[in-house]
C-alpha cells in the first residue's frame, strides 16, 4: 500500500521545507539503505552522514539541520523516530490484515466468551472454560488461555504465550513469544519437622493495564494471594522476572534480564535498565532511574537516577567506581611505600646500634 506525501503529513503532523512535489512511498528502511520508494528518519546525529548520502523518498527531520541532501524530500517533525514509528505501524497493518476465525486444529471450550466473527485464534491454542476474549484480540499459535482468564480488546499474543486461569489482562496488551503470565509464585517453606520444603500454594492472580507490552520469555508471577499488578502503558523486555505480589506503576520502563523480587513496589514513569537486581518488600519511588545492573537492596526515592551495588545515586557510585579502579596502583604504590620504610627502618636502627656502641 502507497502513501503519499499528504497522507505521510497527516499522519506525523510534519511540514514539508523544500517544497517538495507530491510523491509516494512503500516502505520504510534505514538511510543506509532506503531506496526512492521508502521513507527514513534522522533520529540520531551519529547518523548525519548516512543522511546526506540517502537515496530514500522522504525522510522525516528536526527542525533546523545545517545541511540537506539533494533529491530527497524532506519532511520536518518535532520527534523523528516517534514519526517514523507511526509510518511502520501503517504498513505494518498493511503487512498483517486482521482475518478473524478460529482455526480448525484450535481448541475452544464451549463456555468460553468470544465473537469468532472479531478475534482471531491461530493453529493449536487452547482456551479453556470461561475464558474471555475480547473483540480485536489475535492469539497466537500454540498460545493457551487459562481457565475464567479475560483478556481486552485488541490484545495481540504471538506464538507460545500462557495466560494462566484467572489472570486478568486489559485494553491493546502484546506479549511476545513465549513469556508466561500467572506463574506460581517461589513461595517455599522449612518444615523443621520433616526437614523438607513446602509448597506455599499461590491462590493470587496477575492484573495488566491497558497499552502494556511483554517482552519474549518473560515470565509474571501470579500473587500469593490478591494480585501482581503491572500498571497501563508499562513496558517489559524480554527475559525479565517478576515476583508475585509485585505492583509496577504505569508507563513504567523494565528492561532485559531484570528480576524483582515479591511484594516490591516500583513506581510510575521509572526506568529500570538491564540486568538489573531488585530484592523484595522495597519500594522504587517514581520516575526513578536505575542503570545497568544496579543491585537495590533497600527502598529508593523518585526522582533520581541510582547505578552499583548497593544501588547508591549516580554520582556517588560513579566516584566509588572510579576508585575502585585505582585500587591496583595504589596497591603498587603502598607496597613500595611500605619497602621504603622498612628499609629507612632498618638505617635508623644501625645508626642507634652505632652510636650505642660508641
Amino acid at each position: 500500500m502507497n502513501l503519499s506525501l499528504s497522507e505521510v503529513l497527516a499522519l506525523t503532523g510534519g511540514k514539508t521545507i523544500n517544497g517538495a512535489p507530491e510523491i509516494s512511498v512503500s516502505g520504510v528502511a534505514t538511510l543506509a539503505e532506503a531506496t526512492p520508494s521508502d521513507v527514513s528518519f534522522l533520529g540520531n546525529e551519529k547518523y548525519f552522514k548516512d543522511f546526506l548520502a540517502t537515496k530514500a523518498g522522504i525522510v522525516l527531520v528536526p527542525p533546523a539541520l545545517p545541511e540537506y541532501p539533494e533529491g530527497v524530500v524532506f519532511v520536518e517533525v518535532e520527534n523523528p523516530s516517534l514519526a517514523f514509528n507511526a509510518m511502520v505501524e501503517h504498513f505494518m497493518k498493511a503487512a498483517n490484515d486482521f482475518v478473524p476465525g478460529i482455526h480448525p486444529t484450535a481448541i475452544v471450550d464451549p463456555t468460553a466468551k468470544l465473537n469468532p466473527d472479531k478475534v482471531r485464534v491461530s493453529a493449536g491454542v487452547v482456551i479453556e472454560a470461561n475464558a474471555e476474549i475480547g473483540d480485536g484480540s489475535d492469539i497466537g499459535p500454540g498460545c493457551v488461555i487459562g481457565k475464567s482468564a479475560v483478556l481486552g480488546q485488541d490484545c495481540k499474543l504471538y506464538a507460545r504465550v500462557v495466560v494462566r486461569e484467572r489472570c486478568l489482562l486489559g485494553n491493546k496488551v502484546v506479549i511476545q513469544p513465549g513469556a508466561v503470565i500467572g506463574s506460581d509464585g517461589f513461595g517455599f517453606l522449612l518444615n523443621n519437622e520433616t526437614g523438607r520444603y513446602e509448597t506455599v500454594d499461590q491462590v493470587g492472580i496477575v492484573e495488566i493495564g491497558d497499552c502494556v507490552d511483554i517482552g519474549a520469555n518473560t515470565t509474571i508471577d501470579r500473587a500469593r494471594f490478591g494480585r501482581t499488578i503491572i500498571g497501563e502503558g508499562t513496558k517489559i523486555d524480554n527475559l525479565v522476572q517478576i515476583g508475585h505480589n509485585v505492583v509496577v506503576g504505569k508507563h513504567t520502563v523494565i528492561v532485559a534480564q531484570t528480576g524483582i523480587a515479591g511484594s516490591s513496589k516500583i513506581g510510575d514513569y521509572v526506568t529500570v535498565a538491564a540486568q538489573v537486581g531488585i530484592a523484595g518488600h522495597i519500594s522504587v519511588g517514581d520516575k526513578a532511574v536505575l542503570a545497568a545492573r544496579t543491585g537495590v537492596i533497600s527502598s529508593l526515592e523518585g526522582g533520581q537516577v541510582y547505578w552499583g551495588a548497593p544501588a547508591a545515586p549516580y554520582k556517588d557510585a560513579a566516584k566509588q567506581f572510579a576508585a575502585i579502579r585505582k585500587l591496583p596502583d595504589a596497591m603498587k604504590e603502598m607496597v613500595a611505600l611500605k619497602k621504603q620504610a622498612a628499609e629507612i627502618k632498618e638505617l635508623i636502627d644501625q645508626a642507634l646500634a652505632e652510636q650505642a656502641g660508641n
